[in-house]
């Protein structure tokens, strides 16, 4: 395996992401030492995405693969990884600058280009104005956010938070030697906001890790300053590490996991809350540690109409999306493909 990420047994994220800054794309440091990069040129998501599920199923028997879920829903694929063969296949969806060590395979000579009617661009238009509508509520979703974590900050203990982030980098790091070698930082998400809803690969990502931390609390409790003084730690080790940024407000963080310490923590709360299953699994819980008792119960008023207020504006964003799709699979019905065409197309990927 390529340096970093160790037995990932077909592990699935995303690397773009439907944000309150936009559609984010963390490809680069995903496909970073990667030799072969193959992007997949066509006007159909459909098409590449079917094409991109044969190599799943060709690879499947022999590699671990690392799978790209797309933020256009569950119906749809932006690529794959296999780093034992250094080999990427990716949709042309993606890619934000010519990538070095690519090479385009153009899909149209076999599926056939499309007829870009006047229907066809009207739809297109549409999803990208319903797209762009989406961002624009997930963003005044975080402002409004932004109020219920100034509630939860002016009755924060910083000190104790402190604390406790420095204890656990004490016992996720002791007798771990510093290694010598410059650390790298894969950027992702593990989930993001789709037409299918808010979705995440949590499960699947945390399920062969045997040291798992649940991160509870409010909004504005640290939780993310948290985990990323643990980022700093590992870094300074040398430790490769997996960066799960949050889909709502990617300057924060959702998920830091360090295989080669077996070890992961992640922002366990609405709306991607789970609870500990197995040992070695361990409840942090940063309001109960952290905060003024009471709290809740004390502005539960203002908590409750501000929590309503932001979420109605991710409901708004969410059926912007699914509106969005609804143009999409409109333009995807004018592509006639068969499986004879997937599979003389993926003779020619093989050839690559």
């Amino acid at each position: 395996m390529i340096k970093g990420c160790g037995d990932l047994s077909n592990q699935s994220y995303y690397v773009s992401g439907n944000t309150s800054k936009g559609l984010l794309n963390y490809l680069p440091t995903n496909i970073k030492n990667i030799n072969r990069i193959i992007v997949l040129k066509h006007s159909s998501e459909m098409v590449k995405t079917r094409l991109i599920k044969r190599a799943i199923n060709h690879y499947d028997t022999t590699d671990d693969i690392e799978i790209l879920k797309s933020p256009l829903g569950k119906n749809y694929l932006d690529g794959i990884i296999i780093r034992a063969k250094s080999v990427a296949i990716i949709t042309d969806r993606i890619p934000l600058k010519p990538l070095s060590n690519s090479m385009e395979l153009d899909l149209n000579p076999i599926i056939g280009r499309v007829q870009e009617t006047d229907d066809y661009l009207k739809n297109k238009n549409k999803f990208d104005s319903f797209v762009t509508k989406a961002h624009q509520n997930f963003a005044t979703g975080l402002q409004v956010h932004d109020d219920l974590e100034a509630i939860y900050i002016k009755e924060m203990n910083f000190k104790r938070a402190d604390e406790m982030a420095d204890n656990l980098i004490q016992e996720v790091l002791q007798n771990k030697q510093i290694k010598n070698e410059q650390a790298h930082v894969y950027h992702r998400f593990f989930g993001t906001n789709t037409a299918d809803g808010v979705v995440n690969e949590v499960p699947d990502l945390i399920e062969n890790i045997k040291h798992v931390y649940y991160i509870k609390g409010r909004a504005g409790t640290g939780k993310s300053t948290f985990m990323k003084k643990i980022v700093k730690a590992c870094v300074a080790y040398g430790f490769d590490m997996e960066l799960y940024h949050c889909s709502f407000d990617p300057n924060s963080l959702d998920m830091v996991l360090v295989r080669e310490l077996d070890f992961c923590i992640f922002d366990s709360t609405d709306p991607h809350e789970f609870f500990p299953t197995r040992d070695g699994e361990t409840i942090i819980d940063l309001y109960k540690e952290t905060v003024t008792p009471g709290t809740d119960e004390r502005f539960a008023n203002q908590i409750n109409s501000i929590n309503s207020h932001y979420k109605s504006y991710m409901k708004k964003g969410i059926q912007d999306l699914s509106e969005a799709v609804k143009y999409l699979e409109k333009n995807e019905k004018a592509f006639s493909c068969n499986d004879k065409d997937i599979e003389m197309a993926y003779a020619l990927l093989m050839k690559i």
